[in-house]
């Protein structure tokens, strides 16, 4: 058969649902063979649009997802997603196409080494110079791509291999069971966690990947020990549990840290060094249990005691039924910082201030979505205010990425996300910087009749950027710039603007939004006034004090 044509079969033999492409010349022969296949073909405004789509399919169903652009300046586009998905542990395949291999056409238009461009961002990246081999590569990609930890692998293929004839021969899918954990490791960890005073657990990504929910709140609720999260591990556990002391926003100097710095023993289940630090270890401090798939990477501030490798769920299940509640157990100042936490976040929720307070949007709209609803955040500052603030209920309701920190993920992700949960209601958050990265995208929203609200957080400015200036005190410079009329750029791709003038204003057209068909775009003026002096000033203060 054709090499395209069994490019495609392998594709479909690893049940692929999805290609997000920007296609070129070099990618025809494959387009034309998508064509007669049962996956759907989704056309981007930008390969970087593809990616963070193809990024959160993987994200979200633990699946490949799969996005295809051409040779040159479509793969360099590629590079950004790749490594979203690469540090965030989001399965990912790249597939890309070059130039004639085996004789050149156009001599070195476009060319660029590809292959070892995505080296250093990806898990395994290949050359197909044999279309024999097309079933095996395929194969093999999808397999590393999944294998703990997941990420990102690319494939390039050549015009003039796409188009050789080859063996029809597809490789059975077959998948892997991760071996459980040693039992003397299972004993050191219980035997430590019953021997310490202040044990604590803190959650990650890891455990959020593999969805651990029902071990970790079996093991909170059966040992009475208090538990934090990561950004990227929210919801694992209901946030509304009583044993909940918030997330790890900032790496220190917030309430929660005051509660990491008494423990003596952190749990930490699923954590990997690549999302920014909930905590710093240092020499002769607190010990640290390492749960996850694989070991801990040493590093200047994460040097844990003890590794417990293996399956998490299985790790965490017999943590718990070996482990009994110790009577020298001592949560009381625990319970103080969930007290101080829980007055604190909640101080400007009712703020009718116009511009809007993040803390004030982050409210309204937990208020307004149902539990199982879905928010995707772009990056920046408002990030750590829902981060902190938002209260999720399920596993995978706030979407956000605390890996690369890209800005420009936000919208392809909410389109992601709607059309995998197309009867919740799924809301972007963006900043204006980071939505005019990938602004384009609102079209191919449009054009797929998707359902979503997107909310623009406008200051004008590159808003983190501006905290992070004052913070080290240096002068306001070179960091504000001017916005298109968001209301009119909406409407010229067909979708639905709205510029609210007051707090009961934009209440008024956030229901609208949440319960009407079509892509509606609000543009929000927003006041990160309190920034500075609530997270670089106060908390610095009242922290010290408890």
């Amino acid at each position: 058969m054709k090499a395209s044509d069994l490019f495609v079969k392998a594709l479909e033999n690893e049940g692929v649902e999805y290609i997000f492409a920007v296609p070129g010349e070099e990618n025809l022969d494959l387009l034309q063979s998508l064509k007669k296949s049962s996956i759907k073909l989704i056309l981007n405004r930008h390969e970087q649009g593809a990616g963070f789509m193809a990024a959160t399919y993987g994200r979200l169903t633990g699946k490949p997802g799969v996005c295809m652009a051409t040779l040159g300046p479509g793969a360099t586009n590629l590079v950004t997603p790749a490594a979203y998905a690469q540090l965030g542990g989001m399965p990912m395949m790249m597939i890309t196409g070059q130039k004639p291999i085996k004789k050149s056409k156009q001599a070195r238009f476009q060319i660029i080494d590809v292959v070892d461009m995505m080296r250093p961002v990806t898990k395994y990246t290949k050359q197909i110079v044999n279309s024999n081999n097309i079933a095996s590569q395929v194969r093999e990609a999808f397999r590393i791509a999944i294998e703990e930890k997941p990420g990102t692998v690319h494939l390039e293929f050549p015009e003039d291999i796409a188009q050789e004839d080859c063996d029809d021969t597809i490789f059975e899918v077959t998948g892997h069971i991760i071996p459980n954990p040693d039992e003397l490791a299972i004993d050191k960890a219980v035997e430590m966690i019953q021997s310490s005073k202040m044990p604590l657990l803190l959650i990650g990504a890891g455990a959020n990947r593999k969805v651990t929910c029902d071990a970790l709140k079996r093991f909170v609720d059966h040992s009475g020990i208090y538990f934090f999260n990561t950004q990227m591990g929210k919801g694992v556990i209901d946030e509304r549990h009583p044993k909940y002391l918030g997330t790890a926003a900032l790496s220190s100097n917030d309430f929660l840290h005051a509660a990491i710095e008494a423990a003596d023993l952190i749990v930490n289940v699923g954590h990997d060094v690549i999302e920014k630090p909930p905590f710093f270890m240092k020499q002769g401090g607190k010990k640290v249990i390492h749960v996850n798939f694989s070991p801990a990477e040493v590093d200047p501030v994460y040097f844990p005691q003890l590794n417990v490798v293996g399956d998490i769920t299985s790790a965490v299940n017999k943590i718990t039924a070996q482990l009994e509640p110790q009577d020298h157990w001592d949560f009381n100042f625990f319970k103080k910082v969930k007290e101080e936490v829980s007055s604190h976040l909640s101080k400007y929720f009712e703020d009718e201030r116009f511009p809007m307070l993040p803390q004030r949007l982050v409210n309204l709209l937990r208020n307004k979505l149902a539990s199982e609803d879905i928010i995707t955040l772009d990056n920046g500052v408002y990030k750590l205010w829902f981060a902190r603030n938002y209260i999720c209920h399920q596993p995978n309701t706030l979407i956000l990425d605390n890996a690369l920190a890209s800005m420009g993920a936000g919208l392809p992700s909410a389109m992601m996300v709607k059309i995998l949960n197309p009867n919740k209601r799924v809301v972007s958050v963006c900043g204006d910087g980071g939505f005019m990265m990938n602004s384009q995208e609102m079209e191919t929203a449009v054009r797929l009749n998707l359902n979503l609200t997107v909310i623009i957080l406008n200051d004008s400015a590159y808003g983190m950027i501006k905290w992070k200036q004052e913070d080290m005190g240096f002068d306001n410079f070179g960091l504000d710039y001017k916005n298109p009329d968001f209301v009119k750029y909406a409407e010229s791709y067909g979708a639905n603007g709205y510029r609210p003038e007051s707090d009961q204003d934009f209440q008024r057209i956030l229901d609208h939004c949440l319960n009407s068909d079509g892509v509606h775009l609000i543009d929000l003026p927003v006041d990160y006034s309190l920034n500075h002096p609530i997270l670089n000033v106060m908390l610095k203060e009242k922290v010290n004090n408890l």
